[in-house]
């Protein structure tokens, strides 16, 4: 494959095809000498389509708002003395739950790993090249304020988060609801129900969910829309910061 001269080059890049353009200014030709047209260019298509596909995840990691960017399931810290499944930590790694619309919990203490979590999971989704946001409960309830003065604001706001295939609430129940955020969530997550999974970091277990919804029937209609379809997981007792400090 001889060298591509000036125009060659400005129609690729016109097309958008700069990932391929790369991979043939790239090539060394000692290394495909003798080598046919068809696995040349098999050679080249493959380097440029690894190249888009990395960066396809880049930016769904970077749309995504992770609290913790560098977040990664496979570098989970204390796994067995925090008592988290390793068989069930591998199969959310598969991201097979996204596909059956099931929604994970990460339930535990105060500084537990539930934020580190929901970002690993929430990243290893991107890397599955699936739509993934991470938000805090205090930060959508913020949102949902300021969309009340915009027209249609808040519309707009559920149809973006009901549009993401995962979404990670994280601090879930943090603060109890008002009525307008009850609303709101139960809207959310009708929405959402069989069309996309979302993970609920809190500190708070099943049990006391209810009442911090407010123990009426907006607190029934919200559970009824997480429980059923479920994974829970209990991240414990150990403090991942304290931990993170100490060895540090």
């Amino acid at each position: 494959m001889t060298a591509i001269d000036i125009e060659t080059k400005r129609k690729l890049r016109e097309m958008g095809a700069t990932a391929l353009l790369d991979a043939v200014e790239a090539q060394d030709e000692g290394h495909v000498l003798g080598m046919s047209f068809e696995d040349r260019l098999q050679i080249l298509v493959d380097e440029a389509h690894s190249t888009f596909n990395h960066a396809k995840v880049e930016g769904l990691i970077r749309r995504a708002g992770l609290r913790y960017p560098g977040a990664d399931l496979r570098r989970l810290d204390l796994v067995d003395e925090r008592g988290l499944d390793r068989n069930v930590i591998a199969q959310l790694a598969t991201c097979s739950f996204v596909d059956r619309q099931q929604n994970v919990v990460f339930q535990g203490f105060t500084g537990s790993g539930k934020s580190y979590l929901g970002c690993a999971l929430a990243k290893q989704a991107c890397q599955h090249r699936i739509r993934a946001h991470y938000i805090r409960m205090p930060d959508l309830e913020e949102a949902l304020v300021l969309a009340k003065d915009k027209p249609q604001g808040q519309t707009k706001l559920l149809r973006k988060y009901a549009a993401f295939s995962l979404l990670v609430i994280d601090e879930w129940l943090l603060d109890q609801p008002d009525e307008a955020m009850r609303s709101m969530l139960l809207e959310l997550l009708e929405r959402r129900y069989d069309e996309g999974s979302t993970v609920f970091c809190t500190q708070y277990a099943k049990k006391d969910w209810h009442q911090r919804l407010g123990s009426g029937v907006h607190a029934d209609a919200i559970m009824d829309r997480i429980v059923h379809n479920t994974i829970w997981i209990d991240t414990g007792s150990q403090n991942m910061r304290e931990h993170a400090a100490m060895t540090q």
